[in-house]
């Protein structure tokens, strides 16, 4: 094998770029962006681009596995290392990094253009993509796409999905100089489930921060959250929010950005040797608990680790699949399970005991477990284990909440007040005639 060509230059294609550029292969990264220009970056179809992102350690351990150099690049612009795992750092800076790192390996050509959604076949094999309607030939094609690449897709199983139930409304914003952050809940900033909708603040590089407010997203009396007096409002009302966006701590930089359509999905490989998927391409999960990333870089470590080990394509790809079947379905997994959970919260309801205890309320019990029982929750946060760790633990999760305890939520408007509020916003906006 020595020609691999990557369809998508985002995080999990440009790391595997660079991965088998400094590996000796020759690499083509097809993309239908042309990157970041003087005046700005926009990614055509990356709705989450520029909303928060939690760039947890399994991305850090990734970079200094195959890439220090991007680890120590990132760090020299701003971004900062978490002493508890991870960076402060948004999408947009992490992947500019990477892009560098990419456009200057020797062995990386960076194309863009319109991929099609076709893969020349002969001999019962992928044999290249299609680029502007022109084939580029290749010997392997990897397929980080994203969710709604189609690339091969009929080649693939059915895909399994199902709609995270939630919308949200983030907003970039940079610190005063001299400033300091607002209240934090760990060490990447603030995240707190409130009474009918969730805020979050995540701290990034170069002083700069998200604000984020998260809602069922059937939930029409907190739509107005998408415009900048509804938004506004919101946050002046939260205090935890209202402490980060006071005039005096920062200001914004960008216009409410709204995050929908959100699913968790998951497909395994197909049967068309020399094409494998990877990335989102095989799954996504629900961006609020924010583990794509994540999940993404583990599975570009396994190719990478597949590809090295196997010389013939088929068994790679079978390694591979193996590999996310075992490490990271299990994510997609806890998601299905999980996120109706996540929403019955949203809408005020309480934890049902009469049945097994999800992750979420195990989670959430952990200030009230016993002491030896809090690193096991500790570790399926930080994505050190895998959920089915839990279970050891959920009788004694169960047991605290039949005595009766229950999670303290933060000072803030319930669900009904911070609708008011917003409404009242939206009613001095002005409004275009026609």
């Amino acid at each position: 094998m020595e020609h691999v060509v990557v369809v998508g230059a985002g995080v999990t294609g440009l790391f595997l770029a660079v991965g088998l550029g400094r590996r000796g292969y020759r690499v083509t990264v097809v993309d239908r962006d042309s990157g970041p220009s003087a005046t700005g970056w926009k990614r055509r179809g990356v709705m989450q681009f520029h909303h928060p992102h939690g760039i947890r350690q399994q991305a850090i351990d990734a970079l200094d596995a195959e890439m220090p150099d991007v680890h120590e690049a990132l760090l020299a612009v701003g971004a900062v290392d978490v002493v508890t795992g991870g960076l402060l750092c948004r999408r947009s800076t992490f992947e500019r990094a990477l892009r560098s790192a990419a456009a200057a390996e020797p062995g990386v050509t960076l194309l863009t253009g319109n991929v099609g959604d076709d893969v020349p076949r002969g001999g019962g094999r992928a044999t290249g993509v299609l680029v502007d309607g022109q084939p580029l030939a290749a010997d392997l094609v990897l397929d980080a796409g994203g969710r709604n690449s189609r690339i091969g897709a009929e080649l693939r199983p059915d895909t399994e999905d199902q709609d995270c139930g939630l919308a949200y409304v983030s907003r970039q914003h940079v610190l005063l100089p001299g400033a300091t952050p607002g209240p934090m809940s760990s060490g990447l900033g603030y995240l707190q489930q409130h009474r009918g909708y969730l805020v979050a603040a995540f701290l990034q590089d170069a002083a700069t921060f998200s604000t984020l407010i998260a809602r069922d997203s059937s939930d029409d009396d907190l739509a107005g959250l998408r415009h900048a007096p509804g938004y506004e409002a919101a946050c002046a009302a939260i205090p935890a929010l209202a402490a980060w966006t006071d005039p005096e701590r920062s200001r914004p930089t960008s216009a409410p950005m709204v995050g929908a359509n959100l699913h968790n999905t998951y497909r395994g490989q197909g049967t068309l040797p020399g094409l494998i998927h990877v990335g989102d391409a095989v799954c996504v999960t629900n961006p609020t608990v924010g583990r794509g990333i994540a999940t993404s870089l583990m599975q570009a470590r396994s190719l990478l680790t597949a590809l090295s080990e196997h010389d013939d394509l088929r068994d790679a790809c079978a390694s591979f699949d193996a590999y996310c079947e075992s490490a990271i379905r299990p994510w997609f997994d806890d998601h299905i399970s999980t996120d109706p959970d996540r929403l019955a919260r949203y809408r005020g309801a309480d934890v049902d005991l009469d049945r097994p205890l999800t992750s979420v309320w195990i989670a959430e019990a952990m200030p009230a477990v016993a002491a030896d029982l809090r690193p096991v929750i500790g570790r399926f946060l930080a994505m050190r284990t895998l959920p089915a760790e839990l279970a050891t633990i959920e009788p004694a999760a169960k047991a605290i909440y039949r005595g009766g305890w229950r999670p303290d939520r933060p000072a803030g408007p319930g669900h009904t007040d911070l609708a008011e509020l917003i409404k009242a916003a939206e009613d001095t906006r002005p409004r275009r005639d026609g």
